[in-house]
């Protein structure tokens, strides 16, 4: 007999942020960097069920599932469209993994054709049968709760949200997040937190906000204008994780914390490579130069130290890169004061 899953909400409290899954841009040092900085819950990037049960020794899959110290427990978010298959890698997991992991979340929201092609990701919000069934299976074997991330719809002729959601709790979904864009728009426009409120007067269970979140005084609107119970902050974070205490702060103590200073974002920078680094080998290198890119979004010679970010050749460089940049932004400074 599967143990009752723990209540969510213990776990998304209402009022929380979470750093919500980025394929290629949340790996695990990362996401513990984000947690430190204050965010309640990380999620993994999204895992192939039917590649775990292919190939279970596959590094690549290893490495997604692979946790920082920092952030347990947390959420391990899977996708795929056999309900058998999702059942199975999920339980197994979770079993494999014990308490460091939160609850498994299905994606039933990405864009990319070649995951929805193959009637995954977004492509199962046409098929809400089949969905559903995915979620009775897993939440019927893991003893975590299971949760579903998805969007306002396919595209502008199908906003179905509201019904998905529905049919997604009675399947067993312990919570749902929505982000308020279609399949159609990938991440073009604006997201429509309009779809959000729907979603939360339909729904029993906690709805998580996604969707345009990028400053604490946004998560705090969403919330506001909403009603949702929890800001899952994505795109936002990419080059700033002081999103995540600036929101708490503002959110719970109605207090505006400042922003990092550029030393403060350099040295992140720094931070996140070093342990990039350690996670990954050099290989990684090349994943790390669109971190620095965002750390140093608007900063004094961005432009042309992006341009020298992107041939550098080994973390060593990329390490004399940052200090001298540091110290370039030290003189200007200086200069500045006299």
């Amino acid at each position: 007999m599967i143990p009752t899953p723990p209540d969510i909400r213990r776990l998304l409290t209402r009022g929380s942020v979470v750093l919500g899954p980025m394929a290629g841009i949340t790996e695990a040092p990362f996401r513990g960097i984000c947690k430190r900085m204050g965010a309640r819950l990380t999620y993994t990037e999204m895992v192939s069920a039917k590649g775990l049960h292919y190939n279970p020794d596959s590094a690549v899959s290893k490495a997604l599932l692979t946790f920082s110290a920092e952030e347990v427990p947390c959420a391990v978010q899977v996708f795929g469209s056999e309900p058998e298959i999702m059942a199975d890698q999920a339980a197994r997991i979770v079993e494999e993994r014990g308490g460091d992991v939160a609850l498994v979340d299905i994606n039933m929201g990405c864009p990319m054709t070649k995951v929805t092609g193959k009637g995954e990701g977004a492509a199962l919000m046409r098929t809400p049968g089949l969905a559903a069934e995915i979620v009775s299976r897993m939440a019927a074997v893991c003893r975590v709760p299971v949760t579903v991330k998805f969007r306002s719809g396919w595209d502008g002729g199908a906003i179905n949200a509201v019904e998905f959601a529905r049919r997604m709790e009675a399947a067993g979904a312990a919570a749902v997040a929505v982000h308020g864009r279609t399949r159609e728009q990938f991440y073009r426009g604006r997201a429509d937190w309009s779809v959000l409120a729907r979603v939360k007067e339909a729904v029993g269970v906690p709805v998580i906000g996604s969707g345009d979140v990028f400053s604490a005084a946004d998560a705090k609107a969403m919330i506001e204008q909403t009603g949702v119970d929890v800001v899952m902050v994505a795109r936002g974070a990419q080059g700033n994780p002081w999103i995540f205490r600036e929101a708490e702060a503002l959110i719970e103590r109605d207090e505006t914390l400042p922003p990092p200073t550029a030393f403060e974002r350099i040295d992140m920078a720094r931070e996140h490579a070093h342990a990039l680094l350690e996670f990954g080998g050099e290989h990684t290198a090349p994943r790390m130069r669109k971190h620095v890119g965002w750390y140093i979004h608007g900063m004094p010679g961005a432009t042309r130290m992006r341009e020298r970010v992107n041939q550098v050749g080994s973390y060593a460089e990329l390490d004399d890169l940052l200090l001298s940049y540091r110290e370039y932004l030290e003189q200007r400074t200086a200069e500045g004061s006299r």
